[in-house]
């Protein structure tokens, strides 16, 4: 009896039974004496053995086609080597078991191919017609390596009585121990291709910058090619194999230098593609599964990609993209190993796209609820112009307590505000929205700024649960040429006047509102038409482990343009004090100027 056990055979086989491998290589045997080559229009001589009829009769022993197909189908790997040792004949499951392409052999001698360590060997089998076996370890020879512990039988081809060249089988029963340190090898490279990728692919939670972080990853130690497309922002991620939304964003493409020129014709990062039917990536997000395949003219895949392997980017149960990854002839295609290690690291990147696309969703939900509450503020009189920006921080909590107003007063009177709530988080936007709310109430009573602070400070203290603020109250009075200022321990105001440097206006600093003390004082500065006052809050120039005189003079240092368009004086500030991606590393950052109109 002949039963299997483990990885271990167990029990004599009878003389006439055969196992796999040796049904195979009788197939290859018959299909060498009957063809003599794999290569079109070669065609080997006629059998002599009498009683036996032509390869052109009937007889299915000496059919050629139905022997390749049957060695097609076959799950042992068989191929044929002719008497110069040239690669003439490879089945499916050869490729697929060695990692080579049959143009890695094919026409070859065997000294040119990672089975030059096997010559030795393959020439006493066509010298004395002995079986011979060979245990692969790693790269025996040029080109694509073998891998390691596969058992390989060289058994003679004979015809007409003499040896013709040699059949390869690869042996369906490999050796316990080299396979079991193959696995090994393989768990191992597994592990730290996993470990390296989680401490080189998703650092931040950027989307983009995750994905340019995946193809870096890939390439060039994994592919020639890596092409990262991911769903918009605003699609939802769908269950791999349904239908849905075949439009994704490009996110990332990275190649090898010798791809880079062909690489032009693909779609950039930032652009949305679309797959064609019956491409790998299509077929990739229709089932949900690796799709291995060799480019076609349906693939938007560069010139000169020999090897493709598209891996659904898959996050808790639901698709979020495509990795596509190329490789050229001149790298190994992939295996179907390969597809399945690339495949964890495509889980793993998955997660960390994931992750990223829902914090930039949520991030754009509290920026739009920042700035409904915020919203622009209300029109002044003619008399004076303003613009106002946000910047929100890069911190996890997106809404903020920072906020500016605007209250038209009678005869011609501007009434601005800035104000920054002391935390962050809904809660802070909350009071926000209250002192904004109850500024615009006290305003109207036509209070001077001082005595806007105290009424202020006395509601919000009445409230047990809001927070503290500071407070920056500005009324421009073009009708009598002056700015009258009250702070409640804000930072000071900044005054902008042609060829001058910015000046810092001192302002009698009060305790923050919400605190109950009250005592704020106000001061007068005259208002010139060709001045600029530029409100802001702390995030624009408080910086950690620094302290705020010195945050305030690099401010007073800059030389800003006072004349022109308003906006472009915000965006001279912010470059000057918050150069990216500082404005997104410690607070929330709102900026309020004006400047009165000459009548």
């Amino acid at each position: 009896m002949h039963f299997r056990h483990g990885n271990r055979t167990e029990g004599t086989p009878p003389p006439d039974a055969r196992s796999a491998a040796a049904t195979a290589a009788a197939i290859a045997a018959r299909l060498g004496s009957v063809t003599g080559s794999d290569r079109p229009g070669t065609q080997g001589p006629a059998t002599e053995n009498p009683g036996v009829e032509d390869p052109g009769t009937e007889n299915p022993d000496h059919d050629p086609d139905l022997l390749r197909e049957v060695l097609a189908t076959a799950p042992v790997g068989v191929a044929l080597l002719d008497d110069r040792l040239r690669w003439q004949y490879l089945n499916p499951a050869f490729t697929a078991v060695t990692g080579l392409r049959r143009a890695d052999l094919l026409g070859r001698a065997a000294e040119a191919t990672a089975f030059a360590g096997a010559v030795p060997a393959l020439r006493r089998v066509l010298t004395d017609g002995h079986d011979r076996e060979h245990a692969t370890g790693g790269p025996d020879g040029a080109g694509s390596p073998v891998p390691p512990g596969l058992r390989v039988r060289y058994r003679p081809l004979r015809h007409a009585g003499r040896t013709t060249g040699v059949i390869v089988v690869v042996l369906d029963d490999p050796d316990p121990a080299r396979e079991q340190l193959r696995e090994l090898e393989q768990a191992r490279a597994r592990l730290a291709l996993l470990n390296a990728a989680a401490e080189r692919i998703g650092t931040t939670l950027d989307i983009g910058t995750t994905c340019a972080e995946l193809a870096a990853f890939t390439v060039p130690a994994l592919a020639d090619l890596a092409v990262v497309d991911v769903l918009p922002p605003e699609a939802e991620p769908s269950r791999p194999g349904r239908p849905g939304s075949r439009r994704l964003h490009r996110a990332a493409v990275r190649a090898v230098p010798e791809l880079d020129a062909a690489c032009a014709e693909l779609a950039r990062p930032g652009e949305s593609v679309r797959h064609r039917e019956g491409s790998a990536a299509a077929r990739s997000l229709a089932s949900g599964v690796a799709v291995l395949a060799d480019p076609g003219p349906q693939d938007a895949c560069p010139a000169g990609a020999a090897s493709l392997l598209v891996l659904p980017l898959i996050a808790r149960g639901r698709l979020v993209g495509l990795l596509t990854l190329g490789r050229t002839a001149a790298t190994p295609a992939f295996t179907p190993d390969e597809a399945a290690l690339l495949g964890d690291l495509a889980a793993r990147a998955a997660t960390g796209i994931d992750n990223a696309r829902s914090y930039t969703r949520s991030q754009g939900i509290a920026l739009e609820l920042q700035r409904a509450l915020l919203s622009e503020p209300g029109n002044p009189h003619q008399n004076l112009a303003l613009a106002s920006r946000y910047l929100p921080s890069g911190s996890s909590t997106v809404v903020g307590g920072d906020w500016y107003e605007t209250v038209r007063l009678p005869f011609g009177r501007t009434l601005l505000a800035m104000g920054d709530v002391m935390g962050h988080g809904v809660e802070a936007a909350v009071d926000m929205s209250h002192y904004r709310s109850a500024l615009r109430d006290i305003a109207g009573m036509d209070l001077p700024p001082h005595r806007i602070l105290r009424q202020l400070d006395h509601v919000i203290s009445a409230d047990d649960t809001a927070r503290p603020a500071t407070c920056l109250l500005a009324l421009a009075d073009p009708g009598r040429a002056r700015w009258t200022l009250s702070s409640a321990g804000h930072l000071p105001p900044a005054l902008i006047t042609p060829e001058h440097p910015t000046e810092l206006l001192h302002v009698p600093t009060g305790p923050p509102l919400g605190t109950g003390l009250g005592g704020y004082e106000q001061s007068t500065y005259p208002l010139d038409p060709r001045q600029t006052l530029l409100l802001y809050t702390d995030g624009l120039v408080e910086r950690r482990h620094e302290d705020i005189d010195t945050s305030l003079a690099r401010l007073a240092a800059l030389r800003l343009p006072a004349t022109g368009d308003l906006d472009e004086l915000l965006d001279a500030v912010l470059h000057s004090l918050a150069p990216p991606p500082a404005p997104a590393a410690e607070d929330d950052i709102a900026l309020l100027a004006a400047r009165p109109k000459p009548r």
